[in-house]
């Protein structure tokens, strides 16, 4: 629509008024930086560069491209005046292409899908580990010696209850009570007996902060490494089936990754769009989707996914700046004026709120 009206404008203005049409390339499949829903075109790069054409007044027409290569290379060649996209600012591409002012950085990702079974036994094989098991035995048998000097201070040998009851049944419910807590107060009357009630709480604390401190740091650790695919470095991809786009920096960082080293290689998957990458993984027909880090968070909160759970093993892989790219025939002054405006739009906190908005959009767009 935007396109649209100024075109009509331009229509409108005397030959010698018309200002230059700017040519702006769009990639789609990119969300939430430039997608194509419901026929329009959305997403952070794009409502910015909406701002930016109507604060300088810039008329424009925009054409898709089929991957950031494409785009950049049409840009550099004088066949686009501006690509619009969270564009990465590597320094291969920078001895290449012409840039504009970064208007955000971003790293890369990787995502992986584990099942909910997967999850599970994982939490479960975390639990039932030597270590934990000597924890509960310790506990327990601190508990015992507690209640065995329980039944000899307060002599419950020779009480009633345990006469009537047996000894058996009386020492069980001593020994419970002093692990569980509530009612322990009832179960002494003497001063040494209060003493070991006393204990038991201690004993009671300390255990519960082990165990607390155990499963906090351990079975989460489990989980989340379960969770991760056993990706901790970028080194961990090596062997397995990644999904990149094409033409984009975590295609070529896949191909630094294959060319340093002489182990086993990476297959690299090319994918049109983030989504269809992740449908490849749920599809097991590759083992993690490396892009960037907030396509791929945008991805993770808003993808809809049925016994899988998507997550993201890395994250801040060689974060870098990100910008538009300029035609080598853009008008200085025209490129200062958009510069201008993308420093004014950061300055105000407006890129931010863009970002923002992007990302917390209620629904994925449609492919």
């Amino acid at each position: 629509m935007a396109t649209a009206l100024w075109l009509a404008v331009a229509a409108a203005l005397p030959a010698a008024a018309v200002k230059p049409v700017l040519r702006v390339g769009v990639v789609d499949g990119a969300p939430p930086c430039s997608y194509r829903d419901a026929g329009a075109w959305r997403g952070l790069a794009v409502d910015l560069w909406n701002r930016i054409a109507t604060r300088e007044q810039l008329p424009y027409v925009v054409s898709e491209w089929p991957s950031v290569r494409e785009m950049l290379e049409a840009s550099r060649d004088g066949r686009l005046d501006v690509a619009v996209g969270c564009i990465n600012v590597s320094p291969d591409r920078l001895e290449r292409y012409r840039f504009s002012l970064p208007f955000q950085e971003d790293g890369l990702a990787v995502m992986v899908v584990q099942s909910r079974l997967d999850l599970g036994r994982s939490f479960l094989g975390a639990l039932l580990t030597p270590t934990l098991l000597q924890l509960l035995g310790g506990y327990l048998l601190a508990i015992g010696v507690l209640s065995l000097l329980t039944w000899r201070v307060e002599d419950y040998a020779q009480q009633p209850q345990t006469l009537s009851g047996g000894r058996l049944r009386v020492f069980s419910k001593v020994f419970q009570v002093l692990a569980t807590g509530p009612g322990s107060n009832t179960l002494v009357a003497t001063t040494r007996g209060n003493g070991v009630v006393l204990m038991a709480y201690m004993v009671r604390i300390v255990s519960a902060s082990l165990l607390v401190g155990y499963l906090t740091v351990n079975v989460a650790r489990e989980v989340q490494g379960t969770a991760s695919g056993g990706i901790r470095s970028e080194e961990d991809l090596r062997g397995l089936r990644v999904g990149a786009r094409q033409g984009t920096v975590s295609e070529g960082l896949l191909n630094e990754l294959n060319t340093d080293s002489n182990d086993a290689a990476i297959t690299i998957v090319p994918v049109t769009n983030i989504r269809a990458g992740l449908d490849l993984l749920m599809e097991r027909r590759i083992d993690a989707l490396l892009g960037d880090n907030l396509q791929l968070s945008y991805l993770q909160l808003h993808a809809e996914v049925k016994g899988l759970v998507p997550s993201l093993a890395l994250q801040g892989i060689r974060p870098e700046s990100q910008a538009f790219a300029y035609s080598p025939r853009l008008p200085v002054a025209t490129a200062e004026r958009i510069d201008q405006s993308i420093s004014q739009y950061k300055r105000s906190g407006l890129v931010s709120t863009l970002r923002q908005q992007a990302t917390e959009l209620g629904s994925t767009p449609r492919r």
